[in-house]
């Protein structure tokens, strides 16, 4: 069969699709390979030294029969007294982001209640790290080796991203070595994967499965714009949706590790929900985005400065606050005693003030040396999502670590505890007052479902 003849329209088409074709080879920032077709092997080669594999080792008590307790029964089976440790393994990935220090910045859940890391470089070479801190909150966590020639990722501009722009994730899924896909940024500012968490994930189709986790978003340019963090599936495997945690959040994250060793976020104390619009036509707002404060804390930064419930923020230091999320995000980047200028609506008036961010709980508890007791604990204030808000006051015991001296003292998750040493407590700052003042044991009333205990904490 033969070719029909070309008619003017179709070779027209063929030429501005060639000449298309050869633009965007023009256009590729890398040069062509000895086949004369684009890669970004050049690239690569430079920069996958620094992504490495990390292994974690941990130490996990073995669960065994109560009667294993019965002093007759271990002697009469000669079991030993002292429970066995079963070593637990796993596998993640880290960046190296400082060669001169040996910094190596992954995920707060690879490492999370490790005994042993081993980080091992891609010429093969391994080394102990040492955990310099980690942050559940934004799921980052950094460490230090101590190696010679190392090579180091440059940090790239993050918050310039756009849907579309094309992105390479470097890791080690499934414990099979170092793997590169490509893909593009999906989405931006994606939230609601970690719930309490300070997230701004940037979304991407490049390929992140287990193991991934800690590893490098790079653009074309060879710099890091963020570190894999998770992904969505319904089997464990990737379907095209993962997040990373966005390189400029990190990257403050990292700061405040190096100079402190964990993160000390500043807080207004404020409790924020999304402007709706029919909140808005409620408040006869003209805008439809912003956080509306629903309830300022007792002694809190945000009540010196002058806030109150129904404000609505529409801007921190001049940048546009979308909703509560976002607030949030700005807010618990901040170091503690940031100055900052607060853009909000009252009365529907415009208006601005200025405040300074105030200290977490986390904070007040290891200044009152309290913090030792309910290590392991995360509190919080009572908000309008708990069941038992309105109804109940005192402060949410929202996680206890397993194995934590929470734990050993007797707090659970869902606890309210609603008086310290029989003083009523309605925010976490009165908590730690309280807390502070106390000499000695530390007694708690606690409202666990329905039932009201009294834990003495010595």
């Amino acid at each position: 069969m033969t070719r029909p003849p070309l008619t003017g329209l179709r070779a027209l088409v063929l030429l501005l699709t060639f000449a298309a074709a050869a633009t965007a080879w023009a256009q590729w920032p890398y040069p062509a390979g000895g086949n004369g077709k684009p890669t970004l092997a050049p690239m690569l080669k430079e920069v996958t030294p620094a992504v490495v594999n990390i292994a974690v080792i941990s130490r996990n008590r073995t669960a065994r029969h109560p009667m294993f307790d019965d002093p007759f029964f271990r002697r009469f089976f000669n079991i030993p007294q002292e429970q066995q440790d079963r070593l637990q393994r796993s596998a993640g990935s880290g960046v190296i982001v400082d060669a001169q220090r040996g910094y190596v910045m992954t995920n707060h859940h690879v490492v999370n209640n490790a005994d042993k890391l081993m980080v091992t470089l891609a010429d093969r070479r391994s080394f102990e790290a040492e955990l310099l801190g980690s942050d559940e909150g934004t799921d980052i966590a950094l460490l230090r080796i101590e190696a010679d020639d190392l090579t180091a990722i440059s940090f790239g501009d993050s918050e310039g991203l756009e849907v579309g722009d094309f992105v390479l994730a470097i890791g080690n899924p499934f414990g099979i070595g170092q793997t590169v896909t490509s893909g593009i940024v999906s989405a931006l500012g994606r939230t609601g994967l970690n719930v309490g968490g300070y997230e701004d994930f940037i979304q991407t189709d490049a390929s992140i499965n287990p193991g991934n986790s800690g590893g490098a978003l790079v653009g074309l340019d060879g710099k890091l714009v963020g570190i894999n963090s998770a992904i969505m599936t319904p089997a464990g495997g990737n379907v095209g949706i993962g997040f990373a945690v966005p390189a400029a959040m990190a990257q403050e994250i990292m700061d405040q590790l190096i100079e402190y060793g964990e993160v000390r976020r500043g807080q207004l104390g404020i409790h924020i929900q999304d402007v709706t619009p029919s909140i808005a036509e409620a408040l006869n707002l003209d805008v439809a985005t912003g956080a509306l404060v629903s309830q300022v804390v007792p002694g809190s930064a945000a009540e010196e400065a002058g806030i109150q419930a129904g404000d609505v923020i529409l801007a921190i230091d001049g940048r546009p606050v979308e909703d509560s999320t976002g607030l949030r995000n700005m807010i618990g980047l901040m170091r503690l005693g940031t100055d900052m200028e607060i853009t909000y609506i009252r009365d529907g008036e415009k208006r601005t003030m200025r405040a300074k961010t105030g200290r977490s709980s986390s904070q007040i508890l290891a200044e009152s040396g309290a913090v030792d007791k309910f290590k392991g604990a995360e509190f919080r204030d009572l908000d309008p999502s708990h069941p038992r808000y309105g109804s109940v006051e005192g402060v949410l015991v929202a996680q206890v670590e397993e194995g934590s001296p929470a734990e050993r003292n007797g707090l659970q998750p869902g606890d309210i505890v609603t008086a310290v040493n029989r003083t009523a407590v309605r925010s976490v700052a009165e908590f730690s007052k309280v807390a502070a003042d106390a000499d000695g044991a530390i007694a708690l009333n606690i409202l666990r479902g329905t039932a009201r205990l009294f834990l003495v904490i010595p």
